[in-house]
């Protein structure tokens, strides 16, 4: 479900226009719907029911404190990839036992804090990496709960950039690894290796990637038990698609019947199942809304001007993805019936939808076709931009990020307030000199880390 619609010729957010909510919060800006979020997440959570996942919300496909707020008090646990993204979940009310935290580059003080805060589980990526969990753990006597990541060599059929599940990936360890780094590894006395993750990538569109991955992670269990390691976790990644396009993505029980039927004899084992869904809970909970600042020709070309472009909404440029777009207030005679259009519907144009800045590559759409109407001061509306669009977004041309907005029935709250010209440089207003007599940056953490680290 997924409750933008269209009434009379204008586009509601659940019970609240889309206009008014431009008119007041000021564009560019998200805006999401709570209703959707429920939705998705509860869906989620019953075609999984059989193997009881703790699911753990993907917090770097839209990481506003308002959305996360929403989906902990349905009951979420929250998926990390940085010391930032566990402070976030914190701030939003999530105790950090029902977290996990992945990614290749965790510092030594986003460690420290994770385990002194009571992280439910690591996903580590390298033997390296859990060498360096192993001696932090040690350090302080706590004992911390690791899953190693594998890459079960699946081809997602996905964008390159986010297929993570091929033997060659800087994510974790291939499965002729696996073995080794346990027998190695899996008996340390404070970094309790008990764990698998797999993440092969994201959006995947089929069920036969999770089907292959499965297979080969159950198999694997059953070659560790052999060696004398028992497994109690299995963290199957997330990856569900979206609605790009009309009817695009399988509906989640399709994943389900593919991923139970193999994980459910873990499961009755004592298993405890992990999912870390992103996008398939809050693509569709999302629309950017931009005001149209210019139409110009430009040979055969036509080109609508919008007050953003990839700064807000990287994905059309970076990845070649599709987002629908259509405007906001389109009249009953343009009201589209569904997310991809007849390239020969009456009224229309093909078109590109391009943003402010100064690069050829700042467009949200090409050859696009859209009503011939459309002019200066209209509103467009970019759906399925909830996943990673503002959590991409930049300030690329000195652009202040937009505002976000949740909306609930006909209540619509601003959660990020538009950033001015004010708060663009606040951070560059009053120059700190630096003490260069230090050699070294304490426990080798960098600028990211003490900017963005947990405080427990």
């Amino acid at each position: 479900m997924d409750c933008f619609s269209y009434r009379n010729g204008e586009l509601y957010a659940e019970d609240a226009r889309v206009s008014d909510i431009a008119a007041s919060a000021g564009t560019p800006c998200y805006v999401y719907s709570q209703a959707t979020l429920e939705d998705h997440y509860d869906r989620l959570v019953d075609a999984f029911r059989p193997i009881d996942p703790l699911v753990c919300y993907s917090v770097k496909s839209c990481s506003n404190l308002g959305v996360l707020r929403v989906l902990a008090a349905r009951g979420a646990g929250m998926d990390a990839v940085s010391g930032g993204e566990l402070y976030r979940a914190k701030a939003a009310g999530v105790p950090m036992s029902r977290c996990v935290y992945a990614g290749v580059g965790k510092t030594d003080r986003e460690i420290r804090e994770a385990i002194l805060g009571g992280l439910g589980l690591f996903n580590c990526e390298s033997e390296e990496e859990f060498e360096n969990i192993a001696r932090i753990a040690g350090e302080l006597r706590r004992e911390t709960r690791v899953a190693l990541r594998i890459n079960p060599d699946v081809d997602p059929k996905t964008h390159r950039y986010t297929s993570t599940g091929k033997k060659e990936t800087k994510f974790g360890v291939d499965l002729e690894r696996a073995r080794r780094f346990f027998a190695t590894y899996g008996r340390d006395p404070f970094a309790r290796l008990e764990g698998l993750h797999l993440h092969i990538g994201s959006p995947i569109y089929t069920v036969d990637p999770y089907r292959e991955a499965m297979t080969k992670t159950a198999a694997l269990v059953d070659e560790l038990a052999r060696d004398g390691f028992a497994i109690r976790s299995i963290d199957l990644g997330g990856g569900f698609g979206a609605d790009y396009e009309s009817a695009q993505s399988p509906p989640l029980r399709e994943y389900a019947e593919a991923i139970i039927p193999l994980a459910k004899p873990l499961f009755d084992r004592g298993v405890r199942f992990i999912l870390e869904p992103g996008r398939t809970i809050v693509a569709n909970a999302g629309i950017l809304v931009l005001s149209v600042l210019y139409t110009k020709t430009s040979g055969d070309k036509r080109f609508i001007i919008c007050d953003a472009g990839m700064n807000a909404l990287l994905r059309p440029s970076h990845y070649g993805s599709f987002h629908f777009i259509w405007p906001v207030a389109p009249g009953e005679a343009m009201t589209p019936a569904r997310r991809t259009l007849d390239p020969k519907l009456p009224g229309t144009v093909a078109q590109d939808v391009v943003g402010p800045l100064c690069e050829t590559g700042d467009f949200l759409a090409l050859d696009r076709v859209l009503p011939a109407s459309i002019r200066r001061g209209d509103l467009l509306a970019v759906f399925t931009a909830g996943a990673y669009g503002m959590s991409m977004a930049s300030r690329y041309n000195s652009s202040p990020l937009p505002a976000e907005v949740l909306v609930s029935g006909a209540r619509a709250q601003v959660v990020r307030a538009r950033e001015s010209f004010e708060t663009l440089v606040e951070h560059e207003r009053t120059p700190t000199a630096l003490d260069l007599r230090r050699t070294e940056v304490a426990d080798g953490a960098s600028a990211r880390a003490d900017a963005g680290a947990i405080h427990a």
